[in-house]
Order: C-alpha cells, then structure tokens, then sequence
C-alpha cells in the first residue's frame, strides 16, 4: 500500500460534474491500494469572483479579514468533495488548512509555511477515511488568525502535507496532460514531457510556466519528493518531476515502465520554451557611474518589497560620467517601484526614470544545454529569423532568457520552440482552458 497525496485545482472541481468525476477518481486510487490524501482548490473562478466581491465593498479591505473571505472558496470545494465520496461509500472527512496542521507566518495574503503537523491527517488515515484538505490556507503560529499562501498555494499546500506525511508521491491534477515543453495555448504544438529535473521546473516556474509554481517545486526538491503532474480530465500518464531523471525513484521507473516498456526515458537537451507577459521594464536614466550607486537603487525597491529579475547596465558615458540602469519587476509592482525609486532621486542624484509595460519575457531551459554547445547561437538565431528584436538577455546555467516586446512574444516563443526540434505532430490538448 502506498500513501499518495493528490491536488486537485479549481478547474478541476469547477462544477458539480466535475466534482463527481474527481471523486470517482479519488475513491478508484483509493480501491486500488492506496492510502489517498486530497487537497482542493477553490471551485473555478471563485477566488477571483470573491476579490471582486470584496472590491465592491471596500477599495482597501483589511488583509486579515480579505484571507477569511478567500479561504471560504477552499472549504467549499472541500465540503462538496467529501460529501461527492460518501455517496460513492467511501468515507471521507473535510479539513481546512489549519485544522491539518499548518503552521504559517503571519504575512497574511503571502504567508509562508513553517511547520505542518498533520495529527488529524494521519489519525482519519489510521481509520481508512480519505482526509480532503482546502488548499491555499494555513494558521498563523503567533496570531492564530487564518493566513492565505498566496498564488499557487494550493500546491504549496499539497507538497508540504507529502512531506510530512511522507508520502511516495504528490499528484497535481491540472486541466493538462502534464508539462510541455511549452504552455499549449501559446504553442500549440508543444510536446508533453515525461520527465523534468527540480532544476529545470523550477527555471520553468520562475520564467513563466503556470503548470506548477515554484515555491511547491522548491519544498518537493528540499524533501525529494516525486511530483506526478497529470490531468484529471484524462488517464494519461503525465509527467514526473523528480531529482535525477537518470535514476528515478523506484515510484516514478514503474509508472515510465508500464508507458515504455523496457526502453529508458531519454532525457531531453532542451525541457521548454517558458514565456511570461506579467513583467515590466524600469530604466534609471543617468545614474552617476561611482560605487554605492547601483546599491543604493537596489536597496531602495528592495525595501519596497519588490522583486527584481532581469537586470543591464550600460556602459558609462565618458562625457558626462553617467549610465543608465534597466531592470524588470512584476507589473503590479511597477507602481510601488517608481515610487520608491522616486523618493530616492535626490540621495542617488540620477536624472529620470522611465517605465515600459509592453514587454514579454522568453525563456529557453534545460539541463543538458551545460554539455551541447551551440544552444545560444540556435536560440539567437531564431529569434532573429522571426524578426524580433531582442531589448535585454539573462542567462544561468541552463537557462537563456530575453525581453522583447509584447506583440512579438508569441512569434518568438514558436520559432525558438520550431528550431530546438520541440514541436509535436498535433496540437496539444487543453481541457479547462486556465491552466490551473
């Protein structure tokens, strides 16, 4: 008997069918052996539906109080779940985030886990029910208040419960088949992976990919957790995220086995093709070209709270003694940044600051570009073939990324796809359409 962990996201249980054919699934791997855990997202758009909501009543509501409204979304999936199972003769008994034992900060809106004790878990496990655990939510240490885990936070929560419960493996159900090698509804020829490194799902989350977020990726690879990325709208067999795709746990080669034969997954050169249109571009124009500078622009939007990605400095004017700096930041952010940025205008003594939202990141990632020399020259080259212009590039080991102009991102993120020789036969299929 193994102990497997299953999430499953809001277009998963988006209606009332779909909760029913979650559940048959849910009690099909529960007949078949398994001890089985679910977490639930909200139903569909109720999140989103719910913010709105809040909007209307207040222009800034209370963080406290915006948490113990979104969290309502989860433990209505939740109920709706369980009582979906029961019908279906298994037992099954409901959970919010706090009464499965996790532990948060205090930062609501954007708490972090910091301990998850899952007594109730393993107790209702001990007496053959199936626990269903709303997602997304967990319990401040200190306060005692409800916390939300921001996005993705259903999968953080579906991770760290593997974890502790030391499952074999964490199922995210999606509306996908697995991980392509890029998002399908951008390329719709994108080609389903079958295995993906840590490394390399987390350079995807980062630049784009929405399949998985990256603090989940993050926890499984602290804990070498298997993650099984699958659809829920199909039997197909998905893709797994593991620590070394040359020696998978023994979990993720039975399930490779039963696709392939006998034959070894060959692992890829390239994983995929990663874009993400939620960037903007912030250029401080003549910064004075001495040390501390640079520091003390960073400095500031760090305390800001802003996340910084892609930064360029250019090359100091001989004349004037000056540069200009150009970094990317989150959009929602941008206006948090130029303020901060503003205040410190006279203490730093550059010149302006201009702000771009119309750009898009393009992200080449895969581990095996470390021993396959030539990948940026393809990379570059197809870029320029499709006629686009590249504004700013970035680079780590196994990942090349550039900013280019929004219009050309889907262009770009094709012909760089079509040149690494990742495009499948047909269109990829897309069952619920939000990638969640």
């Amino acid at each position: 008997m193994g102990l497997v962990v299953q999430k499953y996201g809001g277009s998963s249980v988006s209606d009332a069918e779909s909760i029913r054919r979650v559940a048959r699934r849910i009690v099909d791997t529960a007949q078949a052996g398994n001890q089985v855990v679910v977490i639930v997202s909200a139903m569909g758009d109720t999140t989103d539906d719910l913010l709105d909501l809040a909007e209307q009543v207040s222009p800034k509501p209370a963080a406290r109080e915006l948490d113990m409204l979104l969290t309502a979304g989860e433990r209505i999936s939740m109920a709706l779940l369980a009582m979906a199972i029961s019908d279906l003769g298994a037992d099954a008994r409901s959970y919010t985030g706090s009464q499965a034992g996790l532990i948060t900060d205090a930062a609501h809106g954007k708490a972090r886990i910091i301990d998850v004790t899952p007594g109730r878990i393993q107790a209702a496990l001990d007496e053959n029910a199936i626990p269903i655990v709303a997602g997304f939510q967990g319990v401040a240490q200190d306060t005692k208040d409800i916390t939300t885990l921001g996005r993705g936070g259903s999968d953080t929560t579906a991770v760290a419960l593997a974890a502790a419960l030391n499952a074999d493996v964490c199922e995210i159900y999606t509306d996908v088949d697995g991980v392509f090698s890029a998002d399908p509804r951008f390329v719709p020829l994108a080609r389903q992976q079958q295995v993906l490194t840590y490394e390399e799902m987390l350079e995807l989350a980062a630049s784009g990919a929405k399949v998985l977020h990256l603090r989940c990726v993050e926890y499984a690879r602290r804990f070498d957790l298997p993650i099984h990325v699958r659809s829920s709208f199909s039997t197909k067999p998905g893709t797994w995220v593991v620590g070394d795709a040359s020696n998978l746990p023994p979990i993720a080669a039975a399930a490779l086995a039963d696709v392939n034969g006998e034959t070894p997954v060959e692992q890829p050169i390239i994983a995929g093709v990663a874009h993400d249109m939620g960037d903007a571009k912030i250029t401080v124009i003549g910064v004075p070209d001495r040390p501390g500078e640079a520091a003390a622009i960073f400095q500031a939007v760090a305390d800001a709270e802003v996340n910084i990605d892609m930064i360029v400095q250019n090359v100091s004017a001989a004349t004037t003694g000056r540069t200009d700096v150009t970094f990317t930041c989150p959009k929602a952010s941008l206006a948090t940044a130029l303020a901060a940025l503003q205040a410190k205008q006279d203490a730093v003594g550059f010149e302006s600051l201009e702000s771009d939202e119309g750009i898009a990141k393009i992200s080449l990632i895969g581990a095996g570009m470390r021993s396959h020399p030539g990948v940026s020259a393809t990379f570059f080259r197809a870029i320029a073939d499709a006629g686009v212009n590249v504004e700013m590039i970035s680079t780590s080991e196994i990942r090349i990324s550039i900013v280019t102009r929004a219009d050309d991102a889907q262009k770009a993120a094709q012909a760089v796809h079509h040149a690494f020789g990742l495009d499948a036969d047909g269109e990829a299929v897309v069952y619920g359409g939000t990638g969640r």
